[in-house]
């Protein structure tokens, strides 16, 4: 598998690709079954465009414990591995208080011993874990993103770390640091919160509307969709759309 440096650039076409893919997991139904493939499809276009990570995995909880579901190389599973034996570890901490968490200097974390050694024994020194949703708007998945070059990753970290924070992404403009394939996905992120609130407004129209709960609208808005052939961002749209033009009164 070869590093991050050796790596050659990739084309602007496959770092869009990272960001589409994002974008679609957000447009999912949570149950539905090509989530997988779009978490598998996250990963591999993390790996290769993103400079300074090696290797990338995505971690989910299945069944009764956590799994690699997705992973670009054996080494990524085995650092996941570690964190899953010793039931701790960033990329699990992430997925249970719906956080990044970003390990900038891997040597110096001694909260996570499994993982410490694991990345250690590896050569990584930095990591950073993402919380992914699908449509309910509720984390599905952890992306961990695991690298040499702890300098080229720390942009990115702090990038996603002030975007789940809610503070505004950089504006693209000025040298933040970041290689395009980190811009990328990036901007997949913030395209794929629009998604998530474009569903979640939806499902305040539908609660306001039905007297239903949350969990109600979802299986609703996820029922429409499905009869219509529709993402559940495409028929969320479309709701709210309906629900904003003024309705029509029959003359006297």
């Amino acid at each position: 598998m070869p590093t991050a440096e050796d790596r050659p650039t990739p084309e602007p076409s496959a770092r869009a690709a990272l960001a589409g893919a994002l974008v679609a997991l957000a447009a999912t139904a949570d149950d539905a079954s090509i989530v997988d493939v779009h978490l598998a499809r996250v990963a591999r276009l993390a790996a290769d465009t993103v400079a300074p990570v090696d290797y990338a995995s995505i971690t989910a909880w299945r069944g009764k414990g956590y799994t690699t579901v997705a992973a670009s190389s054996d080494l990524a599973r085995a650092v996941d591995q570690a964190q899953y034996a010793d039931d701790a570890g960033p990329c699990l901490h992430s997925l249970e208080v719906a956080t990044p968490v970003g390990v900038p200097d891997i040597a110096a974390t001694m909260s996570w011993p499994g993982f410490h050694r694991a990345a250690h024994d590896l050569g990584l020194h930095v990591s950073l874990s993402i919380p992914l949703f699908a449509g309910s708007g509720a984390p599905v998945a952890v992306l961990n993103l695991y690298g040499r070059d702890a300098t080229g990753l720390a942009p990115l970290i702090g990038g996603v770390r002030n975007l789940y924070a809610g503070q505004p992404p950089p504006s693209g403009d000025g040298p933040d640091g970041m290689d395009p394939g980190a811009r990328q996905l990036l901007a997949g992120l913030v395209r794929a919160f629009t998604v998530r609130d474009t569903i979640q407004c939806a499902f305040g129209v539908l609660m306001a509307r039905d007297h239903c709960t949350a969990a109600e609208a979802y299986r609703r808005l996820r029922l429409r969709a499905a009869e219509a052939g529709d993402s559940l961002a495409d028929m969320a749209a479309a709701l709210l759309d309906s629900a904003a033009r003024p309705r029509s009164h029959p003359e006297n």
